[in-house]
Parts: structure tokens; sequence; C-alpha cells
């Protein structure tokens, strides 16, 4: 059993140094420094886009510029972000490949480094590599184009397949929902895009790894997933950027549409750098019988502003976020969850951990909407936090609105210090301070690790070592 943990290990390496590297830049796309009408044109005539596209765009940028950044405490760090300084569009200019020998030999240096070919053997079904603004790989097992399922970056989900795409596109998430929502639609650019057909079952993870190479870069991918009725895929993204002096951007927004009887599961791990702003909007929709499972864990970044939502839209659909969050020195989590029933007999469940190491600041936001018309559902929420030093912070903000006929919500909190005796006694038994004390925050997050598939659950485990490393005193 060890060895196999080993070779999982070797396999999936998340540790944060290990995407600390960038390669000299050299694009053949470039739309330059700021944002104005002409970089989302430029964008627009560089993908060779529909018309309706460059109006969608468009719109999204007026509505940019008219909204205000949130009010609520995190937003204040946002005021450090210069629009005019980041760049909102680069790529390479090579075509995508499905054969990982065409892939241009600086971005393969890039994902071999951090393991994309060897993962795609191992145990996936499917993988899209992002670099910067585009995709420069995509492939899929063979057996599952045959049985219909779709799985491209956004701009070949866009061309060749508009009739699916254009349906669902902007319809979970419109242009209005946030000034960052809003951003995105403007200069979106690759994410991907899935369709399960009727009754079909991916067996295998399909995963998406997005990379940010570039210093004063925006990264805006747009991620659309389709489970058609009875359909069930899991899907994996993984993302890095090296860490540069000034501030690097990253603000996706990801629609789910689970049709009747459909399961779509979502797993995320970010391990970003400090530097980087990590602010992203998602969100499905379940519709009868159907479910919806985030899965979420949220490392390093400046600060990131997450919080997953499902729109319980049919009776008896069930949505369910699990997160871990931590935050180090300097850092602001600040992810939550939302879920809207919107009809009856529908479930939500929420669980929630988060771990504040040094000044670091770690908060829940959630909102459990039940209106009027709307009766028998049911929602659980539990957030658990965990404080290492004196000067550690953690928040709750719990919105919760419950009408309608025998509707049920409960909410748990809890705020805890690692146990002084704890840490004594790993000691007597011959652990070190900071093997004691990174064994204790495992062992506060091991029920949410479990939930990871075990590519992640081993990683996730390292990377909470890494963190603890000099946080002792």
């Amino acid at each position: 059993m060890a060895e196999s943990l080993d070779n999982v290990h070797s396999e999936l390496n998340l540790d944060r140094s290990v995407g600390d590297f960038s390669f000299a830049e050299d694009y053949a796309y470039d739309a330059g420094v700021g944002l104005n009408e002409d970089v989302v044109k430029y964008i627009s005539g560089v993908k060779r886009e529909d018309p309706w596209i460059l109006e969608f765009r468009l719109k999204a940028l007026k509505a940019f510029e008219s909204m205000k950044n949130p009010t609520h405490w995190a937003s204040k760090k946002l005021d450090e972000l210069d629009f005019s300084k980041i760049r909102f569009y680069l790529a390479k200019g090579a075509k995508k490949t499905r054969s990982w020998d065409e892939v241009p030999e600086d971005v393969k240096k890039t994902f071999e480094r951090l393991g994309v070919p060897e993962q795609e053997r191992a145990f996936l079904a499917g993988v899209e590599a992002q670099f910067d603004s585009e995709s420069a790989y995509s492939n899929m097992k063979s057996h599952l184009e045959k049985d219909g399922v779709i799985f491209v970056d956004s701009t070949e989900g866009l061309m060749k397949y508009p009739e699916i795409f254009r349906k669902y596109f902007g319809k979970v998430i419109p242009i209005s929902d946030n000034k960052y929502s809003a951003l995105n639609s403007a200069v979106f650019s690759g994410g991907s895009f899935i369709y399960v057909p009727k009754g079909v079952k991916v067996k295998q993870p399909l995963q998406a790894y997005f990379r940010i190479n570039a210093e004063s870069f925006g990264q805006f991918e747009r991620t659309l997933i389709i489970a058609d009725e009875g359909a069930e895929l899991m899907y994996m993204e993984g993302c890095t950027a090296p860490k540069f002096e000034t501030g690097t951007l990253h603000s996706a927004v990801v629609e789910l549409v689970a049709l009747k009887g459909a399961k779509i599961q979502y797993v995320t791990v970010q391990n970003w750098s400090d530097n980087v702003f990590n602010l992203v909007t998602k969100r499905g929709v379940a519709e009868e019988g159907a479910q919806i499972r985030w899965i979420d864990c949220n490392i390093g970044s400046g600060i990131t502003m997450k919080y997953p939502a499902v729109v319980l839209k049919g009776r008896e659909s069930r949505g369910e976020v699990i997160s871990i969050a931590l935050a180090n020195k300097k850092q602001h989590q600040d992810t939550g969850a939302k879920m809207m029933h919107l009809a009856d007999s529908t479930t939500s469940n929420i669980v929630s951990k988060s771990v504040s190491i040094s000044d670091g600041r770690a908060s829940y936001r959630g909102m459990v909407y039940m209106p009027r018309g709307v009766s028998k559902c049911k929602n659980n929420t539990v957030c658990d936090a965990l404080l290492i030093n004196s000067n550690s912070r953690t928040d709750t903000y719990p919105a919760v609105i419950c009408s309608g006929q025998n509707n049920s919500v409960q909410h748990e909190a809890s705020v805890s210090k690692v146990s002084e005796e704890q840490i004594f006694y790993m000691r007597q038994r011959g652990l070190s301070e900071s093997e004691a004390m990174s064994l204790s925050v495992n062992g506060f997050v091991n029920d949410l690790v479990r939930e990871f598939p075990m590519e992640y659950s081993v990683e996730l485990r390292r990377l909470i070592e890494l963190q603890m490393e000099g946080s002792v005193g």
C-alpha cells in the first residue's frame, strides 16, 4: 500500500514549489496592456468568432465598467488590482493538438514538470491543458467519443457545437451577476466544454489543468458542463502559477447543468502563489432528481473569493459543497457556498473547514434560500475553523432565508485552537513541534480530505504539511 501511495505522489505533485517556475515569453498574439473595446475586439478577432459572441463580449464590458467591487471586507484588497496594468490575452499561436509530441516545446516542458502526461496515462479519461489564454493540448479516451461525449475547450465548443453551447452559455451565470463574471464574459478564453449524452456514465475523471506562465496577466477561462438525463461524470481541475512581484488575476466562470436524474461532481485543487487574485464564480442548476456536488480545496493566492452554488430547480434534486480553505501568512480565503431551493423535497449539504496560520484570515460566507411556495426542503450546514496562532482570524457569515411549509435548516459552526496538551503528548512520542502541528491539522481536515479522489487526497495531506512548516511560534 505504501508503495502505491508513493507512486501516486510522484504522478500528481501539487507541491507549491513545483509550480513556481516560468519560461521565457514568446507569444504570437498579445492584446497589450489594459482593457477597452479594442482589446475585446482583438480577442474576438483572433478567435474568429461569430458576431453574436462579440456583441455578448461588448455588452459584458459595459456591465463590468458600470459595476463596483463587492462591499464586504475582502473587497478592500481588490482595490490593489490595477486593470490598466494587466494583460488580458496572450497566446502562443500554435494549434491545439491531441498528440503530446506536437505540443510546443516550452509548453510541453511546463506540463511535464507538473506531471500532466503521467496523470493522463495513469487514471484520467481525458485531459485539457491550458497555457495562459488558450488550450495547448486536449485528448480523450476513444471509447468516450464513440459514446457521444464531447470534451473540448470553450472556443472549439462555440464553433463546433453551437446548438448545444449557445442554449446554456451565460444562462446559469448571467453577465450582470457580479463585476468579475462580467469581466470574464468580456474577455473569456479557454476553459472546458463538456457534454455527456443521456444515460452515459463516465467512469474515469475528466481533468483540466490551468497554468499561468506570464507576469501581470489575467486568466479568464470559461467552463460549461452539461450532463443530459441520467448521465454521470466527475471533472477535476488543478491550477498553478509562478510567483511574481506583480499581481496576477484569475477570474473564471463555471456553469454546470444537470438534467433530470444526472450527477455531476466537480473537484478543484487550487494551489496558487500568493501574488494571485483568485476571483471565481461557480454555479450549477440541478433539474428533477439531479445531483451536483462541488468538492473544493483552496490553498495559496493573496485573496480568494469563491462561493460555489447550486440552484435546486427540480423536485428531489440535491446539492452539496465540501470545501477546505487554508489561509497562511497575509492571505485572505473568503470562501463558502450558496444553495437555492426552488422546488419541493430538495436537499442540500454544506461542509466547510478552514485553517488559519500566522496572520492568515479565513471566512465562510454562505446563503441558504427557501422561498415561499416550496415544502419539505432540507439543508444542513457545518462550518469548522481551526486557528494556529494567536493572531490568526476566522469569520462566519451565514445568510439563511427559510419560508414555505415543512422546511428544515440546520447551521452549526465551531472555532477551535490546536490543543497544547495534544502537541505536548505527540512531542513526548518523538515528533518535532512542527510535525505534531501538521499531524493535528491533517486530523482536523481528514474527514473532508477523504472526499477527494485518492490521487488528490495524498497530495493534499502533503500540501498541508508544507504549509505548516514555520507556522510554530
